[in-house]
This record gives structure tokens, C-alpha cells and sequence, in this order.
């Protein structure tokens, strides 16, 4: 495993939001204040121009670390924050290269970061519907699972989180305050963080 898989991997990230922000930002507007779509999309083109900056021969905890630093300090909503926590997590899991291990030990500190912070549990139609799955994904893996199968695992798992919050009125975030209004709407940052381990499906 060599350092462009975490370029690659948050590049990739990059390209999905982008793709997805129409239906993120038709989401935001059903259950938030509308503004998931643009916040997100304009954090990953901030993203591109820091890793564009960024030597080639940069180990992947650089590439993470600029990622995390671009979602704290830049990025407006409440959503900023939080994939910053996760994205500094995953930076001080990984060193020059991104392995599964690293990726199970620095998603699993991400979510409790989070969940600190934030204080939502599963069932609160957050994106810890999402990510708490995908920890539990990783963590299920056998120890010769190469990183595409992590990628994999994680990314299902997220998908099936993020599906889970359509039907739940949400306890946390914008979405409580609309009550049974955001029923039936998937969480755009559980959706997101499908998108974050590989998942093309954004309903």
C-alpha cells in the first residue's frame, strides 16, 4: 500500500460528493436548512487545492491531516466539525500508508470524537446511524482483509445505516426540529458517509 491510496481515496471522496450534491442539498432542505449540499461540496474543492499543494511523497497521515484541517477551520454548518473529528482521527491512526488496521482504529476513534461532541447514539438519524455500522464492519473483518475489502465492508454497512434513517424522527441535529416532516428522508450526512468509504448509491 502506497501513500496516493489516501490521495486517491479522499480524491475519490471529492468526486462522489460532488456528483451527489443535488440530492444532498434536496435532503438538507427536507430535513435541515438546506445548506449540507453546498457546505460539503465546497469543503471537498477546498480539499483538492490543499492536496494539489501537497508533495506527491507525502505520507497518508499529511493527506489526511490536510483533509481534516480544511473541514475544521473552513467549513461553515455543523457538519464541518464533525468530518474534521473524523478525518484528524484517521490522520493520527495512519502513517506513511493507509492499512485496514489504521483504517478500523482511526474510523472507530472518529466516531467516538463525535459522539463526545455531539452526543448522538444510533437511532438519532445522524450520521452516526452510518458510521457506528462501519465501525462495526471493520472491526468484523478477518485479519488478512486487504484495504479494497475494508473499503468495501465499511462502505455497505454505511449504505445500510444511512438507508436506516429515512424512517426515524430525528433526536439530534436541524432534522429535530422539523419533526415528523423529515420522516422519510435519509440523513444527508449518514448519506455522505457512505459516500466518504466508497459507496456510489446516494438514496
Amino acid at each position: 500500500m502506497t501513500e496516493p491510496t489516501a490521495r486517491h481515496w479522499i480524491l475519490g471522496f471529492a468526486d462522489r460528493v460532488t456528483a451527489a450534491e443535488p440530492q444532498l442539498t434536496a435532503y438538507d432542505q427536507a430535513a435541515g436548512d438546506g445548506d449540507f449540499g453546498t457546505n460539503i461540496t465546497g469543503a471537498v474543492a477546498l480539499v483538492r487545492t490543499e492536496l494539489a499543494a501537497l508533495p506527491e511523497t507525502a505520507p497518508a497521515s499529511d493527506v489526511l491531516t490536510t483533509t481534516a484541517t480544511v473541514f475544521l477551520d473552513r467549513v461553515g454548518g455543523t457538519s464541518g466539525p464533525l468530518f474534521g473529528l473524523l478525518f484528524q482521527a484517521l490522520s493520527r491512526a495512519v502513517g506513511d500508508t493507509l492499512t485496514p488496521a489504521a483504517l478500523t482504529e482511526g474510523t472507530a476513534e472518529g466516531l467516538a470524537a463525535i459522539q463526545r461532541v455531539g452526543e448522538a447514539q444510533v437511532g438519532d438519524k445522524t450520521l452516526v446511524d452510518a458510521l457506528s455500522p462501519a465501525v462495526d464492519a471493520l472491526r468484523s473483518l478477518a485479519p488478512d482483509t486487504g484495504v479494497d475489502k475494508a473499503f468495501e465492508a465499511a462502505a455497505a454497512a454505511a449504505v445500510d445505516g444511512a438507508r436506516s434513517t429515512r424512517d426515524i424522527r430525528a433526536r439530534r441535529g436541524r432534522a429535530s426540529y422539523v419533526g415528523d416532516h423529515a420522516v422519510g428522508v435519509p440523513d444527508p450526512g449518514a448519506v455522505t458517509i457512505g459516500l466518504l468509504f466508497g459507496a456510489s448509491e446516494v438514496d
